[in-house]
């Protein structure tokens, strides 16, 4: 498998809409890295989640944090950052 079949948004308070926001990333461009470099995913050093790394369409380079529930091919992002934010 190369893409997740499924992510999940929250546009709630508190959801990854608004922890994307806080790093003035939108959901259309943590998505095209998911998708993109899906194949290329990570485990997190620092948690239990993954991570994928690469450009946007526009060029943005991105870290997108997420978890995967790999039985149902779901992904659920927690935040994306540039990481000159680290």
């Amino acid at each position: 498998m190369t893409e997740p079949t499924q992510i999940i948004w929250s546009d709630e308070p508190g959801g990854n809409v608004e922890h994307l926001g806080e790093h003035d990333v939108s959901p259309e461009e943590a998505e095209s890295v998911l998708v993109r470099y899906f194949g290329d995913r990570e485990p997190s050093r620092s948690s239990d989640n993954w991570l994928v790394m690469g450009h946007t369409p526009s060029g943005r380079f991105l870290v997108v944090v997420f978890d995967y529930i790999r039985e149902e091919s779901i992904v659920i992002t927690i935040t994306a950052f540039e990481p000159q934010e680290l």
